[in-house]
């Protein structure tokens, strides 16, 4: 959890004082409102509920508002931190496009906002060489909530930050990927000792507006790394480092000005933001409170009373609660949506007999995708897929979505050597839902003979160390893992590379989970990164796909569907894909 913090340095924001404390005691009371709400209370009575329909969040805008006004109330799991350079919580990006603008983000238009927009940039950034070489240039006019105008440095510096993995910790490092030099390798502003040297080299800024990054390789889809919170401005006369998550500088329309780990997280207006300089959040809240912590049930359960407007998790409604929707109303408030997290099955290539092709081709031909998605409790839950491509992103590969074919399982496996099957060992999260798509694999595996023992691991380490470490599932003889993947870009590239590129297996953190190190694969792979035509590029990484289908080192099931609760009060919501929740840079309560 987050650290207590309710303080900002005297002169920060001048001429607030009093009118400051007493919009923190609101607010603050506001937050232990949303504590209060119990299982009696039902919440119908007193709470007006929003017209609506179901989905109308998805594809367009629901119940439309531009009044300005009143208290977002928000409610979440836990939070890891409210640092924009610590954080890998989808739900805290989204409450982050409230205080930490980027270069660029996700757009607010209803039905794109997998799409990127300029933010504090002019434009979405210029490449004159493929993607080796980016320039941006900010806007004019942007200013910290200190008063101060943000400039390319304060840029440079928020992304150095992330270097600094002795100090700051947790968030995504795609900027040490693709900026820093193996030869010399940059530790971080903390560090920085080199003599001469203003920072990391990669990052040049010309002048207050400019800021022009020289990457290792080029990468096409570096804007989306532009738009994650961790390249985010910080200045660095306010960085307190490790602790900076108590007390993060906004450059947005709201600022953090209480975080407590009983009462919650209040924000309020931010008097140095100019919406002029904005194009994508429309602030109408007067403030934002957020009640961290809550268990999904309880989360629902905030909602169905009234007492909370906006779940950020991206989790959706519960089991406990579903049976609940089939009344009209609630019906109503309900947005469905795909979330790109693809439940899928790694056969690394390690271990044997997986280390055999034709063992893996036996296991996924038999596979029971239908009893999978059963075990999810049905297609409300999960969609059956049999290709590594999300739904949500364009120029997908034909989808058979095969059904189980146990005479093609038996010619494998006696191609493999094992015509009477053979043993292995599952390893799966020992979650509930993780554990029964295990054992309905289990089952389908046993039809044709192989027979899998299926081990539960705990779920705070399962990615971690479990499974992150290649090693580790060699050493225990893991056959199979039952994984769930979610890129962090809306592209297709940023869902492959990580899986299937045999250059991104790493001893610790590693998502390559079958641990393909395929040549034809790494050679799509490398084709799909040199195509700088959208359409040729969509082939390209069609073409990765159909590679690793014959390497049958994956065996995709199904991707996770969520319906998002809509609060009684939400306005002007719009469901952001990327974050699998309402956007709360647009809604609204009046």
């Amino acid at each position: 959890m987050i650290h207590s913090s309710a303080r900002r340095p005297t002169g920060r924001v001048p001429a607030r004082g009093a009118v400051r404390s007493a919009v923190v005691l609101f607010l603050v009371a506001a937050l232990a409102a949303l504590t209060g709400c119990g299982s009696s209370n039902s919440g119908v009575a007193g709470v007006p509920t929003q017209a609506g329909e179901a989905g109308s969040g998805v594809t367009g805008v629901r119940a439309p508002s531009e009044e300005t006004g009143g208290t977002l109330r928000l409610v979440s799991g836990d939070i890891d931190s409210l640092d924009p350079q610590r954080s890998y919580l989808p739900g805290v990006w989204n409450l982050m496009r409230l205080y930490a603008r980027t270069l660029l983000t996700y757009s607010s238009e209803p039905g794109s906002t997998d799409e990127l927009v300029p933010d504090l940039a002019t434009d979405l950034g210029t490449t004159p060489d493929g993607g080796r070489t980016w320039t941006f240039t900010l806007r004019e006019g942007v200013r910290f909530e200190t008063g101060r105008p943000i400039t390319s440095r304060d840029v440079k510096y928020g992304i150095e930050r992330s270097f600094a993995s002795d100090v700051v910790v947790g968030g995504p490092t795609y900027v040490v990927d693709l900026l820093d030099d193996p030869a010399d390798p940059y530790a971080g502003p903390y560090q920085d000792e080199t003599e001469g040297r203003l920072g990391l080299p990669s990052i040049a800024t010309p002048d207050d507006r400019t800021i022009v990054f020289t990457l290792t390789r080029p990468a096409p889809e570096f804007p989306f790394v532009m738009a994650l919170p961790s390249s985010s401005p910080v200045p660095i006369e306010n960085d307190t480092g490790a602790a900076y998550g108590n007390d993060p500088i906004s450059s947005g329309p709201y600022m953090v000005t209480s975080v407590d780990q009983v009462a919650g997280i209040a924000l309020e207006r931010n008097p140095q933001w100019d919406p002029a300089t904005d194009d994508v959040r429309t602030a109408l809240p007067d403030s934002v409170v957020l009640r961290p912590g809550l268990s999904g049930v309880a989360r629902d359960q905030a909602l169905l009373a009234g007492s909370a407007d906006l779940d950020l998790s991206g989790t959706g409604v519960q089991q406990a609660t579903t049976s609940r929707l089939d009344d009209d109303a609630l019906a109503a408030r309900i947005d469905d949506l795909t979330t790109g997290s693809v439940r899928l099955l790694a056969l690394p290539t390690t271990v044997a007999p997986m280390d055999d092709v034709n063992c893996r081709r036996a296991v996924a031909a038999v596979v029971d995708r239908a009893a999978v998605q059963e075990a999810l409790r049905g297609a409300g839950n999960a969609v059956r897929t049999s290709v590594l491509w999300p739904r949500a992103i364009a120029g997908a590969p034909e989808e058979a979505d095969p059904d189980p074919d146990q005479a093609a399982a038996t010619a494998a496996l006696a191609a493999c050597g094992r015509a009477e099957g053979f043993s292995t060992t599952l390893a799966v999260a020992d979650v509930p839902g993780s554990v029964d798509v295990a054992e309905a694999v289990a089952a389908s595996l046993a039809e044709v003979g192989i027979q899998v023992e299926v081990r539960p691991l705990d779920p705070t380490t399962f990615y971690a160390s479990d499974v992150g470490n290649p090693d580790a599932v060699t050493a225990a003889g893991y056959g199979m893992v039952l994984a769930t993947w979610t890129a962090d870009f809306p592209t297709s590239a940023s869902f492959l590379v990580p899986l299937v590129d045999g250059r991104s297996i790493r001893q610790v953190g590693n998502t390559n989970y079958a641990r393909l190190d395929d040549a034809q694969v790494n050679a799509a792979v490398d084709a799909a990164r040199a195509a700088t035509d959208p359409a040729v590029a969509a082939d390209a990484w069609r073409q990765v796909v159909y590679a690793v289908q014959e390497t049958a080192a994956y065996v995709p099931l199904v991707e996770n569907r969520v319906q998002l609760l809509a609060g009684q009060r939400l306005r002007n919501a719009v469901v952001m894909q990327p974050y699998g929740s309402y956007d709360v840079a647009t809604a609204g309560v009046r």
